[in-house]
């Protein structure tokens, strides 16, 4: 029998996180049954926990992806452009990536294990918002009368305000200059205009 190739097995695994994805996002993740993920998917159970070995496994691994699609963007862009793709659509999968996120901060409120296992892996978003915000704050962009963890701290708590107020539906045309005010308060004022944060 032929052994299957490293880049088959990473496209099927992002196949199903994909599909995953969608079926997460679109009936949460109580109601992602087995057979809701195998439509989404298009592949079998034994073809999905092939890869992943049960249903909170798969979940955690879609998560963790998400948090390292978003800590990618921070490192080039900053949280705030993190914050401004969930508004645009620019991303390949906003509504989704917000739907994850959102799953993701109700089992931390009701899912004592899930809340263990995703500790171990959360400061991927909160070490990339720091370490950008001190390569900004060593070019002289970044205010200095506040600290960078307070800086971190502030803008982990812009983006979950925004999250709350998307998942609740309200309306978000007119919050691209709320993001712009956030992005004023961290920088540097010399009355010369400066990267994004």
């Amino acid at each position: 029998m032929p052994r299957v190739s490293q880049d088959h097995l990473a496209a099927r695994r992002r196949q199903i996180l994909d599909g995953a994805r969608v079926c997460f996002t679109r009936h949460g993740y109580e109601g992602a049954t087995v057979r809701r993920l195998e439509d989404a998917t298009g592949l079998s159970r034994g073809a999905i926990f092939h890869h992943f070995r049960d249903k909170d496994s798969l979940f955690l691994a879609l998560a963790e992806d998400d948090a390292r699609r978003m800590a990618d963007v921070v490192a080039e862009q900053g949280l705030v452009q993190v914050m401004r793709e969930l508004l645009s659509g620019a991303d390949a999968h906003p509504a989704d990536w917000l739907g994850t996120r959102l799953e993701v901060s109700r089992r931390l409120r009701t899912d004592p294990d899930f809340r263990a296992r995703w500790a171990q892996r959360s400061e991927q978003l909160t070490t990339a918002t720091r370490k950008r915000l001190l390569w900004q704050r060593e070019a002289g962009n970044l205010r200095d009368d506040v600290s960078v963890d307070v800086l971190t701290a502030y803008l982990e708590l812009v983006l979950e305000g925004l999250v709350s107020h998307l998942a609740m539906g309200l309306p978000a045309d007119d919050l691209e200059p709320v993001l712009d005010v956030v992005e004023e308060s961290v920088r540097r004022h010399r009355g010369l205009a400066t990267p994004e944060l």
